[in-house]
C-alpha cells in the first residue's frame, strides 16, 4: 500500500461560523482513507513586511514548516471585493519569502470555495490560481469546487449536509490524491 499522503487545510477565512472553514472539516471527514488532512489555522500573522522576511516570527516558520511536510495542500475561501481575502494572501506570501525559499514551491493544490451567491467563489479561485503560477504550485484543474448558495448546504452545527455537495467534494479530494502522486512519480 501507498504511504498515507498528508495534506495541509487552509482556510481564507477567520469568521467563527465559516462556510469554508465548514467545508475543510467536511474535507477531513471525506477525505480518502490513503489520505489525511490538517487544518492549520492562519489567524495571526503579522502584516508581510519584506525589512522581516529574513528573521520572520515563529508562527510564520511553523506555516512554513507544516507546508513543507505536507504532500499537497487544500485552500478553502471566500471570495472578497472579487478576489483573494487580504488574511489569505498575507499568509501566502509570507510562506513564500524570502525570494529563493517558498514553501509553496512545487505543492499540488485543491482550491474550493462556499458562498451565499451563485458563482460561488469563482473569481477568488482563479485569482489564486494566478498566484499558483509564481508559487510554481500544481492545482488540480478539475473537479473544480465552488458551493454556490451554500446556506442551505450546511446545518446549524457548520455540517455540510447537502449530499450532492458531499458526494462532489469527495470525488474532487480523490482527484488531488491522484493528482499527488502523478506528480510525485
Amino acid at each position: 500500500m501507498a504511504t498515507k499522503l498528508r495534506i495541509l487545510g487552509i482556510s481564507g477565512s477567520l469568521r467563527a461560523g465559516s462556510y469554508n472553514t465548514a467545508a475543510l472539516q467536511a474535507a477531513v471527514e471525506l477525505c480518502p482513507d490513503d489520505a489525511g488532512i490538517e487544518i492549520y489555522d492562519i489567524a495571526g500573522f503579522d502584516q508581510f513586511n519584506q525589512d522581516r522576511e529574513a528573521n520572520p516570527p515563529e508562527k510564520v516558520v511553523e506555516f512554513k514548516a507544516a507546508i513543507r511536510a505536507a504532500d499537497a495542500v487544500v485552500f478553502s475561501s471566500p471570495e472578497y471585493n472579487y478576489s483573494v481575502p487580504g488574511v489569505l494572501k498575507n499568509a501566502i506570501d509570507w510562506a513564500s519569502r524570502p525570494y529563493g525559499d517558498s514553501a509553496w514551491d512545487g505543492k499540488p493544490a485543491l482550491i474550493m470555495g462556499a458562498a451565499g451567491g451563485a458563482i460561488g467563489t469563482a473569481r477568488m479561485q482563479y485569482h489564486l490560481r494566478q498566484i499558483m503560477v509564481f508559487l510554481n504550485m500544481h492545482p488540480l484543474n478539475k473537479p473544480e469546487v465552488m458551493i454556490n448558495n451554500c446556506v442551505g448546504k450546511f446545518d446549524e452545527n457548520g455540517k455540510l449536509i447537502d449530499e450532492k455537495t458531499r458526494e462532489f467534494l469527495r470525488e474532487a479530494l480523490e482527484a488531488l490524491v491522484h493528482w499527488t502522486r502523478r506528480l510525485r512519480s
